[in-house]
């Protein structure tokens, strides 16, 4: 054999071996990564007192990763699977937006139009001046109407909801010029699903059902509570008392547009697929995938090189854009983050209302593209519970005390050693501080939610806060009502002393 032969036949040797050695070392390389996510999300879900969570990584058409953790119901020990549904909160919104951008591509709209021309009651002011709000707008957030809208979202299961939630605008100012700069308020949504019933003639849960849901395969997806029929339907927590606390929040079908999409991890594996064009049904054009995609750069970026397409977050990070959306309700979390020039996209969903599920899907997608990932995340929710929890031993603990000395007080009375007294100046001093301070009390109390947070209220605190708020609460004025008692009681009598 010639040398010249020899090294020819040497090198395609090689070659075969290098090819014959790359699925082993990719498989390692995997099941490495698979061996790290494993660990990451098992120490964040023991930190973050989440119940359950379900897991999928998907990478060009294919599922990568699939896992489910915890429980789907905790008293019942039922075990979370791919099948779990799960509540998606705004993560819902890209359904929205995608069918505003299918009923255009019809020419039953445009994203240009005013939004009264499909709403025409829908009359909104800023400085008192009426407005006109582009569809454009509502879908990235630049309409002006403000965060805080969504602290009046009427509770209803009615089918009519819908309509009844857009309606409460009607009451509220916008928060700045439309089109002026982002401001990222959940009704936006809701806005858009009510244009999509007026276009469409149906209402907006059958829609999203025929025309998105069941032409990419997503058969286990429901729009809205009121349709789901299924028993995979996961419980909702929240945090309190420094653990998981099962809590049913009222249904709020008019906010459905914006944050009610309930779904499984198995169908969401086929949603992030037809997101990054290597889904095997085709049923949905491309092109409109690809232009809902699209942010909004006519305004600042709402953070650091981050703009809001239809539905998604638009980042450009380390040379690369990355999709995403957070999603939150009062019981449950979702996070989707996608990287299309590599075909990856991580969805992770959970039954508590908690901000690590977002940090363990940002976490897995740094795992996954072999980044370093901060294991140290902090919970305002947490925090805040841990605070109240604090503040509900210390309530409960001074209204013992004061149940006590009522007690006591009134035990006297019995016994004869206290007795009536009429008022005399002093006393009715005394009775007039003390009602006027037990009064600022109660005041104070009902006032709390907006004081802190700008316009909310008892009622959005009590859905979305953790349990020992509400616990909190009712310690504080079964405390005051004791206190006021006790304070009557005191000013109202005397000690007898009794002569020899």
């Amino acid at each position: 054999m010639k040398p010249s032969l020899k090294i020819y036949m040497f090198i395609i040797a090689m070659v075969v071996a290098l090819f014959s050695l790359t699925p082993t070392i990719v498989n390692a390389d995997s099941n490495e990564k698979i061996q790290k996510i494993d660990q990451f999300v098992k120490e964040q879900k023991a930190l973050s007192k989440i119940p359950g969570i379900s897991l999928v990584i998907v990478e060009k058409g294919k599922t990568v990763y699939e896992r489910n953790f915890g429980y789907a119901d905790v008293q019942s020990k039922t075990p979370v699977t791919s099948n779990t549904l799960f509540e998606l909160g705004s993560t819902s919104k890209a359904f929205t937006g995608l069918a505003i951008l299918q009923l255009e591509r019809e020419g039953l709209l445009k994203r240009s139009d005013d939004v009264q021309k499909y709403i025409p009651w829908l009359k909104l002011k800023y400085n008192g001046k009426p407005q006109s709000i582009t569809i454009n707008q509502l879908l990235y957030h630049t309409s002006g109407i403000a965060t805080s809208t969504i602290y009046n979202i009427p509770k209803s299961n009615e089918r009519n909801a819908l309509e009844l939630t857009v309606k409460k605008l009607l009451d509220q100012p916008l928060n700045r010029q439309p089109g002026s700069s982002y401001e990222y308020a959940t009704l936006n949504y809701d806005v858009l699903g009510l244009v999509i019933e007026k276009v469409s003639k149906q209402p907006f849960d059958m829609y999203i059902k025929e025309h998105i849901l069941e032409p990419i395969n997503m058969k286990d997806s429901f729009v809205g509570l009121h349709q789901v029929k299924s028993n995979e339907m996961a419980s909702g927590y929240k945090i309190g008392l420094m653990r998981e606390q099962n809590y049913t929040p009222p249904i709020y079908r008019g906010n459905v547009p914006a944050g009610y999409i309930i779904s499984n991890i198995n169908d969401i594996a086929k949603w992030l697929k037809l997101q990054l064009g290597n889904s095997q049904i085709y049923s949905i054009d491309k092109k409109i995938i690809q232009e809902s995609h699209i942010p909004d750069q006519s305004v600042e970026p709402f953070d650091k090189d981050t703009y809001y397409a239809s539905g998604w977050g638009v980042i450009e990070k380390d040379n690369k854009q990355y999709l995403f959306h957070a999603g939150e309700n009062p019981t449950f979390t979702s996070y989707f983050i996608m990287q299309p020039d590599e075909q990856l996209g991580v969805a992770i969903l959970s039954n508590m209302n908690s901000s690590f599920t977002t940090a363990i899907g940002q976490g897995v997608m740094d795992l996954w593209e072999g980044k370093t990932v901060d294991t140290i995340h902090s919970d305002n929710l947490q925090k805040l519970d841990k605070i109240v929890s604090l503040l509900c031993v210390i309530v409960v603990g001074f209204g013992m005390f004061l149940s006590i000395l009522l007690l006591t007080t009134l035990s006297k009375i019995v016994k004869k050693q206290r007795i009536k007294v009429t008022l005399n100046m002093k006393r009715t001093l005394l009775l007039f501080i003390h009602l006027l301070c037990v009064a600022i009390i109660f005041a104070l109390i009902t006032m709390l939610p907006e004081i802190l947070a700008g316009g909310s209220n008892w009622e959005f605190a009590k859905v979305w806060g953790p349990t020992s708020i509400t616990l909190l609460f009712y310690s504080v004025i079964v405390s005051g009502v004791i206190y006021c008692l006790l304070g009557l009681v005191k000013i109202f009598t005397k000690k007898c002393i009794r002569t020899p």
